[in-house]
């Protein structure tokens, strides 16, 4: 793959004091031929993060058409799972609704925090999201205690896939806790029940700790899974892999095409692609430096 990258499309800028810094975690919606909706995670206050969106021109991102006013998705109740930030991993339509599935924060005591999913469901086109249920739809379980998220899903069928991480461990270096997590594949048959323990997909290899969100495209036959790779040795980077079945995959990380560039919004680290199509098209969006804090950046496809 070959990428041409086309610099940052949007970052808060101190304009809300719900939505000061960053624009994370792009997640891309159809809104009609002409306009697609990405979501992100705006951060507040101690880096307490809210879900808004940026409305951009599908034949050219970089023509902003709106920028949601208030959060689409707020924090959750005192207590609860995703009482100290939400981010967006996985938009879909389902009937007249539209899905958001998301990951929740929650202080840890003796580990710094905890990631479950949740669900939210919007009645009205995307401007507002209700919450399913206020636990996660994949919390922790004995099998996987710490992380259960970044929930990527495909509906094909009767069938509901989730690509996601999971992991019970935190490793120590240079007097940081880090997670440890892996890439798992779980099946449902109405996106809402999930199981307790997924397929493990693949783990981390040499020096690496862990995956960012995993995103999933089918195309000519076969499954490609774009993913950011957390390791000690340097920054977040792209990786990408390929599978026949969804759950087998093979690591192509070499040929991703998208590295960090020598200056510029994205000269430290490059994250969360998310595979755009649009017409004779395909697109990333992803986040480049301070995970998002430079904004959402674009590339296309040679």
């Amino acid at each position: 793959m070959r990428w041409t990258k086309h610099g940052v499309i949007y970052c808060a800028d101190r304009d809300n004091e719900w939505a000061l810094t960053h624009a994370a975690l792009p997640v891309p919606l159809r809104l009609n031929d002409d306009v697609i909706r990405i979501y992100c995670a705006f951060r507040a206050d101690k880096n307490i993060s809210r879900i808004g969106y940026v409305d951009v021109s599908a034949d050219n991102p970089k023509n902003i058409i709106g920028v949601s006013p208030k959060p689409v998705l707020n924090i959750g109740k005192p207590g609860t799972f995703d009482d100290n930030g939400v981010i967006p991993v996985c938009a879909m339509r389902r009937d007249d609704t539209i899905y958001l599935y998301y990951g929740g924060f929650q202080l840890g005591g003796q580990v710094p925090y905890f990631l479950f999913s949740g669900l939210a469901i919007s009645h009205d086109g995307g401007e507002s999201f209700e919450r399913y249920q206020q636990a996660p739809i994949i919390g922790h379980t004995d099998k996987e205690t710490f992380f259960r998220t970044a929930p990527f899903i495909i509906h094909e069928g009767a069938l509901w896939k989730m690509w996601y991480i999971a992991g019970s461990r935190w490793v120590e270096h240079n007097g940081k806790k880090l997670p440890h997590y892996n890439v798992k594949y779980l099946e449902s048959n109405d996106g809402l029940t999930w199981g307790d323990e997924g397929y493990t997909c693949f783990e981390p290899e040499g020096d690496e700790h862990g995956f960012g969100r995993p995103y999933v495209i089918r195309k000519d036959g076969m499954y490609h899974m774009y993913y950011s790779i957390r390791s000690f040795s340097k920054p977040y980077h792209l990786g990408y892999a390929q599978s026949a079945d969804g759950k087998n995959w093979i690591r192509k990380d070499n040929e991703i095409g998208l590295d960090v560039s020598a200056q510029g919004p994205d000269c430290e680290m490059i994250c969360y692609g998310a595979v755009w199509e649009h017409r004779d098209q395909t697109y990333m969006f992803y986040n480049g430096n301070n995970y998002g804090g430079t904004g959402i950046c674009f590339a296309r496809l040679e």
